[in-house]
């Protein structure tokens, strides 16, 4: 209406007029060009800022995932209170989000996200800060405790005087004084905690920000951007993993020649504040961009007349004077009080959308236990160090991952599924991929040979429970019973240390020291017959090593089923409810997985696997310290099977929503005919733009879900 009145009161001037048309004409050639050419530049930069924070986010998490072995050994931590620093980054999300979802939009938002970069990068720093104040890494040995105490170059693992039991007690009372790493953890889970409030708004700023100055054909190229480069995040960051774990701890600040421990070795600690570091700085890195970048950019939108109109009056300074905005009169508290309650009472009594939830629930809890857990699985089951598991989840199961997303949205597009015809492909590509994962019941491996702990020192089975640790071929020795300093037999048999197997000598340093005139061994009749030993525990067998094999192929077939059904899947979070209530209806799902899941699902998943453990470690001051061994088929079914237990009703439930699905829209089909007697309407443009907004928060915990 201000266009128009200005224009006609510039008709009946005919002084004005001729001004006037020559500056429309001037103006009217040299704006299209500033205009795209200032919108494309600033959306470029913005969108590849927006993806490197996202390879930035995706990769800090990643390393903290392929990082919790090492830190449980670390700090001789229980697996349920390193389940409790994975879950603190929810924790952070969650005491910032509503916040940065209702004033993060009102406020400069490139500058926030950069913010957000920078308390990441200032999280990762401070989660790798305790390496640099709780000293040296002072690992169980027995060997390295008897040279402590000034014994004999050759070490005498079996000692046969109370004297020396004595001085030892008097090294582990003065270790204890010194001790100061107990509660160093605690740094860790706060460092933990402020990179989920760093990653907050990167996602629902930086998707708001292009929904409002992308053109909307190329939105979902955009998104679909964001995803890939994402996916290179979790899979750089399992490698990065990977390489550091096979550093030692300490590395360039002791002499590696004096470890007498490996890679393969439980009480093996990598270099895992080394990752830490390096996501700090690409973070930090990732802040730079967005501070040079506009609060707003020029929307891409075809200039008609009036907007053309008022664009150049507003320019030359003739609509100033009588152009006025009319702001909305704010609500209040109570009103918009009252409108949350009833949104949120409409949400909570779709039926479709509450049986959908409560089946993510139950699969996202599955799936996050699972995932924090893996490596620690392929460790203790199939005797892979933590550098290899980590090398072999981020080569063999991201991409698969990766590859069934990008399928899944292709299957959809080409065959135009509807709500009913993405509920059926989803339920099915879930279930096979569940049907897969049971095979791992029996894919697993036996236990590890460890006289005392799995067999008597005459080889028979025993139960985990008993105390067997002494026996005849030991008892001259002082043995302690808390030290893990495992050493392979000649016969296959792991002790858990060379005083418990009986030697009596040694010779070599470091990794290739060797013990002989091992008692315990001449009670068993080695084959060998030199009776002696060597530092680790003996090797599986080569079964296990094919069982291994035989689980790496279900886990890319798994994951990948469930890949291609996962987009689908989240669909249908956003068809199964009003489209007013869909940003409430995310809002509330995240919600429910961080606080219900994301949190607790480590934390119950290491307390089961607690109590599959054999043999605990000790601190300096003898209090427990981090498992060292487990009983592997007692893990297997507690791990596997608690992983099972939860998805398995989330498939009852997802067969009452394919029934609520179906009921709803043939009533809805039986009252309109507007889709041609088709099943369901295709999702449009439209609703695939709004549903891939929503997506790019939701499809970050699919992919490591399905890992």
């Amino acid at each position: 209406m201000t266009v128009e009145t200005e224009s006609s009161h510039i008709d009946d001037s005919n002084q004005e007029a001729e001004p006037a048309q020559l500056l429309d004409d001037e103006a009217n050639k040299q704006l299209p060009v500033k205009k795209k050419t200032s919108c494309c530049m600033g959306l470029k930069v913005f969108l590849a800022a927006l993806s490197f924070s996202y390879f930035c986010k995706t990769l800090s998490g990643t390393i903290m995932k392929s990082s919790i072995t090492q830190i449980e050994r670390r700090f001789d931590l229980t697996s349920s209170t390193v389940g409790l620093v994975d879950g603190s980054f929810e924790m952070g999300n969650l005491l910032v989000i509503a916040f940065v979802s209702y004033f993060g939009a009102k406020l400069h938002r490139p500058k926030v996200i950069a913010v957000g970069c920078f308390i990441m990068a200032l999280g990762c720093i401070l989660t790798a800060m305790p390496h640099f104040f709780m000293g040296y890494y002072k690992y169980e040995t027995a060997s390295r405790t008897a040279s402590s105490v000034n014994l004999t170059s050759d070490v005498n693992p079996c000692l046969l005087h109370q004297d020396a039991n004595k001085t030892l007690l008097e090294v582990s009372q003065s270790g204890c004084e010194k001790e100061t790493s107990s509660y160093m953890w605690i740094y860790i889970l706060l460092g933990n905690m402020l990179r989920g409030i760093g990653e907050t708004p990167i996602t629902p700023l930086g998707i708001s920000y292009l929904d409002d100055f992308a053109k909307e054909e190329n939105a979902p190229v955009y998104i679909a951007s964001l995803h890939t480069i994402a996916m290179f995040g979790p899979m750089f960051g399992f490698l990065l993993g990977s390489l550091c774990a096979k550093l030692y701890v300490d590395v360039g600040f002791v002499d590696l020649g004096n470890i007498t421990i490996t890679p393969q070795d439980s009480r093996w600690v990598g270099a895992w504040w080394l990752g830490f570091i390096i996501a700090g700085t690409t973070s930090l890195l990732a802040a730079i961009p967005f501070c040079f970048l506009p609060k707003s950019l020029e929307k891409p939108e075809e200039a008609n007349n009036d907007k053309t109109s008022s664009g150049l009056l507003e320019g030359t300074g003739a609509m100033r004077k009588t152009h006025t905005s009319v702001k909305p009169k704010p609500k209040k508290w109570s009103v918009i009080l009252k409108d949350f309650y009833t949104s949120l009472k409409k949400v909570l009594s779709n039926r479709m959308y509450l049986t959908l939830l409560c089946s993510s629930l139950l699969q996202f809890s599955s799936f996050i236990g699972f995932l924090t857990y893996k490596p620690k699985y392929l460790e203790q089951q199939y005797g892979q160090s933590t550098s290899k598991s980590n090398f072999i989840i981020g080569l063999t199961s991201l991409p698969p991952v990766g590859i069934g997303i990008f399928l899944g949205g292709l299957i959809m597009k080409k065959y135009k599924m509807g709500i009913v015809g993405a509920a059926k492909f989803a339920f099915s590509m879930s279930i096979l991929a569940f049907l897969f994962t049971l095979l791992h019941f029996f894919v697993g491996c036996e236990n590890h040979v460890v006289a005392g702990l799995t067999v008597s020192y005459d080889g028979k089975p025993i139960q985990h429970h008993e105390n067997a640790l002494f026996s005849d071929c030991n008892s001259d020795c002082k043995c302690a019973t808390n030290v893990w300093d495992p050493v392979c037999g000649d016969n296959g048999v792991t002790y858990v240390s060379p005083c418990l197997a009986g030697c009596t000598a040694s010779v070599g340093h470091g990794k290739n020291m060797l013990f002989h005139n091992c008692s315990c061994l001449e009670a068993r009749g080695s084959q060998w017959g030199n009776n002696s030993v060597t530092l680790g525990q003996c090797p599986k067998s080569d079964a296990c090593s094919r069982n291994f094999i035989y689980y790496t192929v279900i886990q890319v077939i798994s994951g990948f089923c469930y890949a291609l059904g996962g987009t689908p899947a989240y669909m249908l979070m956003f068809r199964c409810v009003q489209p007013e209530l869909k940003s409430l209806a995310v809002g509330l799902h995240t919600l429910i997985m961080r606080t219900l899941a994301g949190i607790p699902a480590p934390v119950y998943f290491g307390a089961l696997i607690d109590r599959t453990c054999l043999k605990w470690g000790s601190r300096s001051c003898g209090q427990r310290g981090a498992c060292r061994i487990y009983d592997s088929t007692a893990y297997r079914y507690a791990y596997l099977g608690l992983s099972a237990v939860l998805r398995a009703p989330s498939y009852l439930l997802g067969i009452l929503f394919l029934i609520l699905v179906k009921k709803h829209y043939q009533a809805k089909k039986s009252r309109s005919t507007e889709n041609g007697g088709r099943e369901d309407a295709p999702m449009n443009r439209e609703d695939n733009f709004k549903s891939n907004e929503r997506l790019a928060g939701s499809l970050e915990a699919e992919k490591e879900s399905c890992i």
